[in-house]
């Protein structure tokens, strides 16, 4: 396969589980960002109006790095606060949506975990909705490559990481910092992370417009990651 300059890498055709390149797989990273696929999808299942209104807590708006630019008491719909965390990858729409979810981030935190558990990713431990980095945040390139083409499979977790930009009906105007999706038009997601220590995490999927086969990328500890995912 092609040589790529992330610590991790692999990928993983998304319906068999085939993996057509490995590198360090099972290596446990920092995945920053690329956490809020886990809240997403756990956020997806576990509610059924997404309309409703949720308000920022004292935690969630306190929240560090990238944002929604919430403050305490501000009210959204959960939906707006879907895209925050999937599109602008905001930290504090990640902690409101959790919040709102589990009643607290420590229940969410353990429903994290127990999603991970069940889908099999053995060298994964998850600490914050958001994936702000702590030493009990971890994962691997095979397990998100798991997460992400299991959360995928979900109609409305799909739509919302294909989205480009929306304004919400709640006044918000959310832009995806994924340039995957300007740069290669197969490309129908998921999503971008950064922190210092983390370096660039990436995960994309694919789709083949001749037969739908979907392809998931994943590289962790990267800073080539765009370069890299085209050539993977």
């Amino acid at each position: 396969g092609p040589q790529v300059s992330a610590e991790s890498a692999i990928v993983l055709e998304a319906q068999t589980g085939t993996i057509f390149y490995a590198k360090n797989i099972d290596a446990a990273e920092y995945p920053a960002s690329i956490t809020k696929i886990m809240t997403a999808i756990l956020v997806i299942e576990n509610n059924t109006d997404f309309n409703q209104v949720i308000t920022a807590s004292k935690t969630a708006a306190a929240e560090d790095g990238t944002s929604l630019y919430l403050l305490e008491g501000d009210k959204l719909t959960l939906m707006t606060g879907l895209y925050g965390t999937m599109l602008r990858s905001g930290n504090d729409a990640a902690v409101a949506i959790a919040e709102h979810t589990a009643g607290s981030v420590k229940k969410f935190v353990k429903m994290m975990n127990a999603k991970a558990k069940e889908l099999g990713m053995t060298h994964s431990h998850f600490s914050w909705p958001n994936g702000l980095i702590d030493e009990d945040n971890y994962s691997s390139a095979k397990d998100m490559a798991i997460l992400s083409s299991y959360a995928m499979k979900n109609k409305l977790f799909a739509k919302i990481v294909k989205t480009g930009y929306i304004e919400t009906k709640d006044g918000y105007q959310i832009e995806n910092h994924n340039r995957m999706l300007s740069r290669d038009k197969r490309c129908i997601g998921v999503k971008t992370g950064f922190t210092t220590l983390a370096g660039r995490t990436l995960v994309t999927c694919f789709k083949n417009p001749d037969n739908g086969q979907r392809i998931v990328i994943v590289t962790l500890n990267n800073y080539d990651h765009y370069n890299d995912h085209e050539r993977l």
